[in-house]
């Protein structure tokens, strides 16, 4: 009894911040919280005071404050079992209800934004190439190996050769999720040790850029070369995020690039510009670039929040899908592996039947039943029609 008598009468004490103060006063103080959940606490004060964070929309602005990016979100969405609830009620009602369903998104939002671990690669595919100069042998794909063999064979990348020692290069990747915060990205140049005095064919500098690409990929298309395309496409991406240059060593090692702050990758696209070009190859007297491996350190988020693009920008919440993708999550690090495993199966395959016998395959029109020919004592892959 006594303790509540004391915190009734320190209650009597208070001042009501917002009563004292003019709202432009109290918006600049509360636009000091850099934590979304000193914002949700702040509004479960009392009723006036949660009425003025959700009017104001501070954990918006706050989620910008930290990821710039998310401006171009341009609405919200909570999915309950994966269906929009229709609205109900009149404009002023209805217009409330969005301004409390966006308070709980972007406070939900920021809060995962904020909490997650940088430590899972990013990566899913390679997209394309500029320039290949010997495809599929060098190609793009040979940079999600950790290695630079492969079979006995070195695995990596390598540009067409240029006269120029200015000629830019790109790389173009499919990140994990369609939301990923990126924390660095590591890229390890290659080392011809089959060349005399083993040259190392680096970039003079890198810089990055994160987006969404237009178009969508397929395996119903017509040829395996569309999967994996080596090509120029600029103009089929919008890229939210443009990193500053980073120098690049003419080492052999895995060179880590921090970006200066964590940013958020909307669309789950990558494109590494490799910027000048430092080596010469003894046999053409042309400069080169090759890389050896990429990483992209950071965290997809792939269970309760996706996004809806090019079309309208739209930022969906998923609030009882919690763990929905937690197995997913638990192999991600074998998946770059596995990826290398399944193109180098691709082009065993491709070598033996030829194309229309893998999409045949891809599309589950057969499965594959490896025997042996007693003569020739030589792997022979058969198809078994179900």
């Amino acid at each position: 009894m006594e303790m509540e008598m004391e915190m009734e009468m320190e209650m009597k004490g208070c001042v009501d911040m917002l009563e004292k103060l003019d709202i432009d006063s109290s918006k600049h103080v509360l636009k000091f919280l850099d934590d979304p959940g000193d914002l949700v606490r702040l509004a479960c004060v009392s009723r006036s005071w949660r009425n003025f964070v959700i009017e104001n929309r501070f954990c918006k602005d706050l989620c910008i404050k930290m990821f710039p990016e998310v401006c171009h979100i341009t609405r919200v969405m909570e999915c309950k079992n994966g269906v929009d609830p229709p609205p109900i009620g009149s404009s002023k009602v209805l217009e409330w209800e969005n301004l409390q369903r966006e308070h709980k998104i972007y406070a939900c939002f920021t809060r995962e934004l904020m909490t997650l671990v940088s430590d899972k690669c990013c990566l899913q595919f390679p997209i394309g190439a500029s320039s290949t100069d010997n495809y599929p042998d060098e190609s793009i794909e040979n940079t999600l190996n950790p290695s630079p063999r492969e079979f006995e064979r070195p695995s990596y990348w390598s540009s067409q050769g240029a006269s120029n020692i200015e000629a830019p290069e790109t790389l173009t990747y499919k990140l994990k999720s369609k939301l990923c915060v990126i924390h660095e990205i590591d890229i390890q140049p290659f080392q011809a040790y089959f060349q005399r005095g083993s040259p190392i064919y680096s970039a003079k500098a890198v810089r990055f850029r994160l987006g969404y690409s237009k178009l969508s990929y397929s395996l119903e298309s017509e040829d395996l070369d569309d999967l994996l395309p080596d090509h120029k496409c600029d103009d089929n991406y919008v890229w939210t995020y443009t990193s500053p240059d980073f120098p690049m060593l003419q080492e052999n090692c895995l060179q880590s690039f921090k970006l200066p702050r964590p940013v958020l990758c909307i669309g789950g696209m990558l494109q590494i510009e490799l910027l000048g070009r430092v080596q010469r190859q003894e046999m053409d007297a042309l400069y080169y670039v090759c890389v050896c491996h990429v990483r992209v350190v950071g965290k997809p988020l792939m269970s309760r929040f996706d996004v809806n693009i090019p079309l309208d920008y739209t930022l969906m919440y998923f609030p009882d899908a919690k763990d929905v993708i937690s197995t997913e999550e638990r192999g991600s690090d074998d998946h770059a592996s596995g990826w290398q495993a399944f193109i180098s199966r691709l082009r065993e395959i491709r070598a033996v039947r030829g194309r229309n016998y893998i999409f045949n395959f891809l599309l589950g029109n057969g499965a594959f039943q490896e025997q042996y020919d007693s003569d020739e004592e030589e792997e022979e892959i058969l198809p078994v029609i179900e």
